[in-house]
C-alpha cells in the first residue's frame, strides 16, 4: 500500500519537473508552453508509457480549482486603467462573441459531424472560450511588445470569457439529458444567464473589498498573507457558485478589485501567485492530458480538422467583426484579435462535462475538442509573432535592458523603494542628474555603501536605492536603461515627422486636410489624440486622422502625448494591410448607399 503511494507520488512529481523544464524548451524556440504541458500528458497515458487515468470527475474538480487560481491572478495583475480602456469591446467579445462563435460553430458541426443541432451547439459552446494566457505567454518569449489597446482587450477579453462559455455548455448538457431540443433554449436560460452574470459581478466586488479589506487591516505574517489570500479568493468563487452565480467571473473580479487597491503588502502575494499559478497550469494540461485516448482520435480526426479550420477562419474572424464594428477598431487590429482566438485549456475542461452528464456522444465531444485545441495551438499558437508584426502592431522597445528590484515598505502603499542597477550607456551613466522627487538615498559601488550626494557621478554597476510614489517609475525607467536598438522598421513606426501636441489640431487640417469634427477644431493635436483613442494614449498608439496617421510617441504624468509622429502612409494604405474586415465607416457608407438606392427605386 505504502510502495504504491510513493510510486504515485514518484511519477506525479516526474512528470510536474518534466512539464517544468518543457517551459525551457518553450522559451528558446516559441513553442505554445499549453502544447508541451498536453504533449507530456499524452505520453505519459494510456497510449504511451500507460498510465491509466480516466476519472473524469476528478480531472474537473483539479481542472476548476486550477482555473479559479489562474484567473483570480489574472485579475490581479490586470491594471484598472488597461481595464478601463478595453472593457466595452472586451465584455462584448466576452459574451456576444461567445454566443455568435458558439452558434457558427455549432451549425457547422451539426452537418460536418452529422449531429442534432442542440448537440452541435454544445460542441460550439465548448469551444467557445478563448485561451489568451498562452498567447501573452508566446509574445513575451517571442521578445515583441503588441499595442497596448489590442493587449488589454485580448487580457480582459480572457479573464471574462470562461463564465458564458461554461454556462452554455452546462445549460446544454441539462437540455440534452432532458430530452428537449434546440427550442426549448428561450427565456428562462437567457435569464438564468443574467443571474449568474450579475450575481458573479457583485459577488466579485464584494469578495474583493473583504479581501482587501483583509491584508490592509489584519497583522498576518508574511509567510501566511498569501495563503490567507488565496484561501479567500477560493472562498469568493466557492460561495457566488453556490448561490448560482458565476464563480469563475467573481473570482476575477475579485482580483481586479483586489490588485487595483493599493495595498502595501501585495508583492508576496505576487510572487506566491506567480508559482502557485504556474503550478496550477502545470497539474491542470498534465492531467487532461493524461485523460485523453489518442488512439481514438483516428475516427474523428478529418472532420475535427475542417472544424478547427472553420473556427480559425470563419466563425471567429466573423464574431470578432461583428463585436468590434462599434468600437472603431483598424482591421488589422480585428484581424489580429481574430487570430488570437487560441483554445487551450478551458475547452478540453469543459469537454469533460458531457462525460460527467453521461451523454451517449461523450467521448465524441472530448475527442472532438481535444483535437481542435490542439490544430489551434499548432496553426496559431506558432504564428502568433510573426502575425503580429506582418499586421504591423508590434511596438518597437521604449527601453533597452534595465534591472530593477522592488522592495516592500511596510504600512505606506503611497511609496515604494525602488534599487536600480546603473546601466553602461544608459542616460544616468553619461552624467543625467535623478530628479529630486525621486529621492535617492543610498549608492552601493563596489560592496561599498555611500549616500547618493557623496557618490559623485554615477558608474555602471551601481546600485542606487530610491525612495519615491508608485506613478513615477516609468520616468526613471528610461534614466537607468540601457537605449533601445531601434531597427529601421521600428523608426518608420513612429512616423516621418514629428509633430508638435501642443499645437492646435486645426493646423493639420490646414496643412494635410485632416477631417475633423466641430468640437475637435479647439483642441490641441493631444488632446484630439486622447478624445480618438478613448480617453486613454498608451505609447505606440496610432490615430486616424485621413489623410494621414498620428503615433503616440511619448506620455507623460498626466495622461497627455508628450511627443507625437505623423505618418503620411496609414496603416490601411501599407503592403502589409490584410483586408479581412471592413472598417465601421466602410460598413456605414455603404448602408447609407444601399437605404438612398433603396429609396430611390421606391
Amino acid at each position: 500500500m505504502l510502495e504504491s503511494l510513493y510510486v504515485l507520488i514518484l511519477v506525479g512529481t516526474v512528470l510536474i519537473v518534466v512539464a517544468a523544464f518543457s517551459s525551457l524548451l518553450a522559451f528558446r524556440f516559441g513553442a505554445p508552453l499549453l502544447l508541451l504541458f498536453l504533449s507530456i500528458g499524452l505520453l505519459a497515458g494510456v497510449d504511451g508509457i500507460g498510465i491509466d487515468f480516466d476519472n473524469a470527475g476528478l480531472a474537473y474538480f483539479v481542472g476548476t480549482i486550477a482555473l479559479a487560481i489562474i484567473l483570480f491572478d489574472s485579475g490581479f495583475g490586470t491594471r484598472i486603467s488597461a481595464f478601463r480602456q478595453a472593457a466595452g469591446p472586451a465584455i462584448t467579445l466576452a459574451t456576444l462573441g461567445v454566443l455568435l462563435t458558439s452558434a457558427l460553430f455549432g451549425v457547422a458541426a451539426t452537418f460536418l459531424l452529422g449531429l442534432p443541432l442542440v448537440e452541435g451547439l454544445l460542441l460550439g459552446a465548448i469551444v467557445g472560450s478563448t485561451d489568451a494566457a498562452a498567447v501573452f505567454f508566446l509574445l513575451r518569449v517571442g521578445g515583441i511588445t503588441i499595442r497596448d489597446r489590442v493587449r488589454s482587450l485580448l487580457e480582459i477579453e480572457s479573464g471574462t470569457n470562461d463564465p458564458m462559455a461554461i454556462f452554455l455548455t452546462v445549460a446544454l448538457v441539462e437540455t440534452i439529458r432532458a430530452g428537449s431540443g434546440v427550442d426549448a433554449i428561450g427565456a428562462e436560460v437567457a435569464l438564468g444567464l443574467l443571474a449568474q452574470m450579475a450575481i458573479g459581478l457583485l459577488g466579485g466586488f464584494l469578495g474583493g473589498m473583504a479581501i482587501a479589506g483583509v491584508i490592509r487591516r489584519l497583522a498576518i505574517d508574511k509567510g501566511l498573507l498569501p495563503i490567507v489570500t488565496l484561501s479567500l479568493a477560493l472562498c469568493v468563487f466557492a460561495a457566488v457558485g453556490a448561490l448560482g452565480g458565476s464563480g469563475f467571473l467573481a473570482v476575477y473580479v475579485a482580483g481586479l478589485y483586489a490588485g487595483n487597491a493599493g495595498l502595501s503588502n501585495t508583492a508576496a502575494v505576487k510572487r506566491f501567485q506567480d508559482g502557485l499559478t504556474w503550478l496550477a497550469q502545470i497539474v491542470m494540461f498534465l492531467i487532461l492530458g493524461l485523460l485523453a485516448t489518442p488512439s481514438q482520435f483516428a475516427d474523428i480526426l478529418w472532420p475535427a480538422l475542417a472544424l478547427a479550420a472553420f473556427l480559425i477562419f470563419v466563425a471567429r474572424p466573423l464574431a470578432v467583426w461583428l463585436c468590434l464594428l462599434p468600437f472603431d477598431f483598424q482591421r488589422r487590429e480585428m484581424a489580429f484579435v481574430s487570430w488570437v482566438g487560441l483554445r487551450g485549456a478551458v475547452s478540453i475542461l469543459l469537454a469533460i462535462v458531457p462525460l460527467i452528464g453521461g451523454l451517449d456522444d461523450s467521448r465524441l465531444f472530448f475527442n472532438t475538442a481535444f483535437i481542435i485545441v490542439l490544430a489551434s495551438l499548432l496553426v496559431q499558437g506558432w504564428t502568433i509573432a510573426a502575425v503580429a508584426r506582418r499586421l504591423g502592431l508590434v511596438v518597437p522597445p521604449r527601453t533597452g535592458v534595465i534591472e530593477k528590484y522592488e522592495l516592500e515598505l511596510p504600512g505606506n502603499p503611497d511609496h515604494e523603494l525602488l534599487s536600480y542597477r546603473v546601466a553602461a550607456g544608459s542616460p544616468v551613466a553619461r552624467g543625467e542628474r535623478i530628479p529630486r522627487w525621486a529621492r535617492p538615498s543610498l549608492v552601493i559601488r563596489e560592496g561599498r555603501s555611500m549616500a547618493y550626494q557623496y557618490a559623485g557621478r554615477l558608474k555602471p554597476g551601481d546600485y542606487v536605492f530610491l525612495f519615491l510614489s508608485p506613478r513615477y517609475p516609468p520616468l526613471l525607467d528610461r534614466l537607468f536603461a540601457r537605449p533601445a536598438q531601434v531597427s529601421p522598421d521600428d523608426a518608420e513606426f513612429f512616423g516621418e515627422f514629428s509633430v508638435d501636441p501642443g499645437a492646435k489640431a486645426i493646423g493639420l487640417a490646414e496643412a494635410y486636410g485632416v477631417r475633423l469634427q466641430p468640437d475637435e477644431a479647439a483642441m490641441t493635436i493631444s488632446e484630439l489624440m486622447v478624445a480618438r483613442l478613448g480617453g486613454e494614449a498608451e505609447y505606440g498608439d496610432r490615430v486616424a486622422a485621413a489623410p494621414v496617421e498620428l503615433i503616440v510617441r511619448q506620455t507623460g504624468l498626466d495622461g497627455a502625448v508628450v511627443a507625437a509622429g505623423l505618418s503620411l502612409v496609414p496603416e490601411s494604405g501599407r503592403g502589409s494591410q490584410i483586408p479581412l474586415f471592413f472598417s465601421r465607416r466602410d460598413f456605414v457608407a455603404a448602408l447609407r448607399r444601399l437605404v438612398g438606392a433603396k429609396g430611390r427605386n421606391d
